[in-house]
């Protein structure tokens, strides 16, 4: 006859068990591990009724605030560090993968995607100011991007999006389905990327949701320090997602979602008004930011 009724020490094994006819090795394995996290943290903290509904309740709240637009369950994951566990595991998979054929040069770290990739930015040409009619400091990027041996990519695409002057993206003001303040370039032959925009400002993650009012009880900021979002995709290589942080933004030591890695933090240089690098007329003051980006070939993540 068949355990009708387990003690408190035995539920998870019996749910393992369930899983015997399980067909997916992966699935089952992940599944394994969370359920003995699971009912190993209830037993840990000696979870009570109201605390365990309290978190139903606090999942449904997220699932509630999440749109087209909004992602809750993203958020809760940055905040929580988890997002860029994952991208560090990933990071860690990739840097094993390499160590049979060190790179002449090393890849350009990842860090998280965040809440506000939009697809569809318009391409536009090297050089195009993406700034026009928003608020912020103007700001000149440009760069390489290359290959782990230094060869440089020409056609890789660049996907770039930040907030405004204020912190704000696109999606979150007027009637957010205009974007702003994105766009998509393509290197020139020689690899090299230019175009102007404006340097990030720090800003808050959405916290009016149950995500914000978990770091309120948490007694943390919701504080990102300014960067400009990058996602390079160039045939035959790695795809990247990363950012370029601003080196003198507030907030560079305690990154609300755990993303800063000191290797992508670049120096935005203060320069009077005249001619810009590329020939511009400047009639205010001006930043640049220099950032080269190296990308891992698909033969070598392998």
């Amino acid at each position: 006859m068949a355990q009708l009724q387990f003690e408190g020490k035995d539920i998870a094994q019996a749910v393992i068990g369930r899983m015997d006819e399980c067909k997916d090795p992966r699935f089952k394995q992940v599944m394994t591990s969370l359920i003995k996290h699971m009912h190993a943290f209830a037993q840990d903290v000696d979870l009570k009724p109201d605390e365990w509904m309290n978190a139903i309740e606090f999942l449904t709240a997220c699932g509630k605030m999440c749109d087209e637009k909004r992602q809750e369950f993203i958020l809760l994951s940055d905040t929580l560090g988890l997002s860029m566990l994952v991208v560090a595991l990933d990071q860690a998979r990739g840097a094993a993968a390499l160590k049979a054929n060190p790179p002449k040069l090393m890849p350009t770290e990842a860090t998280v995607l965040g809440p506000f990739f939009w697809e569809g930015a318009p391409e536009l040409p090297l050089g195009a100011d993406i700034s026009e009619g928003q608020s912020g400091e103007p700001c000149y990027y440009h760069g390489q991007v290359t290959d782990t041996a230094g060869k440089p990519l020409a056609g890789a695409i660049i996907d770039v999006w930040s907030g405004d002057g204020e912190g704000f993206y696109d999606m979150q003001k007027g009637d957010g389905n205009t974007m702003a303040l994105r766009a998509r370039f393509r290197t020139d032959a020689n690899g090299h990327y230019h175009y102007w925009s404006i340097k990030p400002a720090y800003y808050p993650v959405p916290d009016d949701g149950p995500v914000g009012g978990m770091l309120r009880r948490m007694g943390r900021h919701p504080n990102r320090p300014g960067h400009m979002h990058t996602m390079l995709q160039a045939t035959g290589h790695e795809r990247l997602v990363t950012h370029i942080f601003v080196s003198d933004s507030p907030y560079i030591e305690s990154d609300a979602v755990f993303g800063v890695r000191e290797s992508l933090i670049a120096t935005f240089k203060s320069h009077p008004s005249g001619k810009a690098p590329d020939g511009r007329e400047m009639k205010t003051t001006f930043h640049s930011a220099l950032y080269d980006f190296r990308l891992v070939p698909t033969s070598q993540a392998a």
